[in-house]
């Protein structure tokens, strides 16, 4: 009777990963576009990146106190909730709007809702559409690369039919692709985001479904419904212009806030590139991921409720 029958309810298989050692990994697959941020807007952005983790960490620890309940500041999501809302904010918005930001993030979007795991919507973004929706001036404060002087975003020109002055920016697929254009300060440096996301894939951290889907839908429509009619559209300029790559691998990747099968992610990245699509086409603002993932964060019970994994009999 040495070897007893352990019964026990599932899961059955483990992994050496918890919360607290994934959420490390993705901060330090972030590291790569922080660092491309700073190089290319200076060290106001890095100063806008320290507010946001600073402010996020306190909001987090002082609401858990007020709560009476376990204060986890050291599983890291707080650090990146607050590192994702800094990277989705130009380099030029004053540090008081970041640290708002970031109570909205921690306070509305993930501690109204009992904490981590129980949000239903994605925190950084709520951040940040908090913001665009009560300062949109600030948040329209976007920097040329390597100044500091204000310049609207490759895509804000394209949405305002600014087409000469959007081919005045003489900007290469090499410029989109090391971020040398104006926009947010995480999402500007595509190369940097690639070499992050390369690193979850690798690690499985994150699967390739929703960001393979997400990306491929807005690539695809934009080339369909062009500038230049059907089948006139710039694909590749779609896809390295805005905030799509830190969206699709960061944020559409959410272990919380997004599907938990694979189909049901490949479904939600197509919603999301779609909704990016429409936002972009007809909407009134030139970029549309960050609204297009909440949207679809709203639909994920519905997803898992009808896209189940097959039962074993």
């Amino acid at each position: 009777m040495a070897n007893k029958l352990m019964v026990s309810t599932s899961p059955h298989i483990h992994r050496r990963e918890n919360t607290a050692s994934i959420m490390r990994q993705v901060t330090f697959a972030l590291i790569p576009a922080g660092i491309g941020g700073v190089w290319i807007f200076g060290l106001r952005a890095l100063f806008i990146i320290l507010t946001g983790i600073v402010s996020a960490v306190i909001f987090e620890w002082l609401i858990q106190k007020a709560r009476g309940v376990k204060v986890t500041v050291l599983d890291t999501s707080a650090i990146l909730s607050g590192l994702l809302l800094s990277y989705n904010l130009p380099p030029a918005v004053p540090l008081w709007l970041v640290a708002v930001g970031s109570f909205v993030a921690i306070a509305i979007a993930k501690q109204a809702f009992g904490g981590l795991g129980r949000n239903i919507f994605n925190p950084a973004l709520v951040g940040r559409a908090f913001l665009l929706a009560a300062w949109p001036a600030y948040m329209a404060a976007f920097a040329k690369p390597f100044d500091v002087i204000a310049g609207a975003t490759p895509l804000a020109l394209l949405k305002e039919g600014k087409i000469a002055e959007l081919a005045q920016l003489d900007l290469s697929y090499q410029d989109l692709f090391l971020g040398l254009r104006g926009g947010c300060i995480g999402e500007v440096c595509i190369l940097a985001l690639l070499i992050g996301a390369g690193y979850l894939l690798l690690r499985r951290i994150i699967s390739y479904h929703a960001p393979l889907a997400f990306i491929l839908v807005v690539g695809l429509f934009s080339w369909v419904f062009g500038q230049d009619g059907f089948f006139g559209g710039d694909f590749i300029f779609a896809v390295l212009s805005g905030g799509l790559v830190l969206g699709a691998f960061f944020m559409a990747t959410d272990y919380v806030t997004t599907p938990l099968t694979t189909k049901g992610r490949f479904i939600f990245g197509l919603g999301c590139g779609l909704i990016t699509f429409v936002i972009r086409k007809w909407g009134g603002y030139p970029e549309g991921v960050s609204y297009s993932i909440l949207i679809m964060n709203a639909v994920v019970p519905l997803i898992d409720r009808y896209i189940r994994p097959k039962r074993f009999i």
